[in-house]
């Protein structure tokens, strides 16, 4: 970066832990300043912040709980007066409840939408004076739910597809001067309790015949942030498990 170019910056939801954190410090790796939420994991990231320092750049850590309304505008705030621009917004933050379909309830519904759905488009509508001052984009993070019937996470599968689609609305709302783009990543960093059987079976059901790691998540994200001539996609970072098996 030479001395004419701004300094970019970035904010990350759900940014101290797994995938989020991942991205906080590939971002920070590849020379972003990085705000990142957090809810209940203020030990994560605080350590966090230690590490993004450690690299040169700068961290702000943002305690919201995001299923609230009001907190994407606090949320801006904050890092309008700690950076006073805003170059990509990686809206990662999401919950993963498994839960029946017919045990889905109104208050459990909600609390999936507020904060899967809703979230990323307030996050948005609060940020876009600053994304538009620095041409900068949005990724959201959706996965494979959102484009399979899974039955075991109904409420999440439906958020995610909401999201997919609103990653189409908010680039054509946003164009030209930001551009929104999505990764649906497959299995990159599984919940620590899947069996190692259930781990073999997706990589068995997936092309490339492996999981995937965090980095791979990581680099298409920066791929998106830096790709001038790209809106309104969804990069699947599957290993190829949206096309199936190979046959035998």
């Amino acid at each position: 970066m030479n001395d004419r170019e701004p300094q970019r910056v970035a904010l990350v939801t759900g940014g101290a832990v797994r995938l989020g954190r991942a991205i906080a410090l590939g971002l920070a790796g590849a020379g972003y300043d990085v705000a990142v939420t957090f809810h209940s994991s203020e030990a994560a990231a605080r350590d966090l912040e230690k590490l993004v320092s450690a690299t040169g750049r700068r961290c702000e850590i943002v305690r919201a709980d995001l299923g609230e309304a009001a907190s994407a505008e606090r949320v801006v705030a904050a890092v309008r007066t700690a950076f006073g621009r805003l170059d990509l917004l990686v809206n990662s933050a999401a919950s993963f409840e498994s839960r029946p379909l017919l045990d889905v309830d109104a208050e459990a519904w909600d609390a999936v939408m507020a904060l899967n759905v809703r979230a990323p488009h307030l996050l948005v509508r609060a940020a876009a004076d600053l994304l538009r001052e620095a041409r900068g984009s949005v990724v959201n993070l959706t996965d494979l739910s959102a484009f399979q019937a899974w039955t075991e996470h109904p409420h999440h599968a439906v958020s995610k597809a909401a999201l997919a689609h609103l990653t189409r609305v908010q680039a054509r709302a946003l164009a030209p001067a930001v551009r929104v783009n999505a990764v649906a990543p497959g299995a990159v960093l599984p919940p620590d309790e899947l069996s190692d059987e259930r781990l073999q079976a997706l990589a068995a059901v997936t092309p490339l015949q492996r999981l995937g790691t965090p980095q791979d998540v990581v680099d298409a994200v920066l791929y998106l942030a830096s790709a001038p001539f790209v809106t309104g996609q969804i990069l699947v970072v599957d290993g190829g498990r949206m096309i199936g098996p190979t046959p035998a």
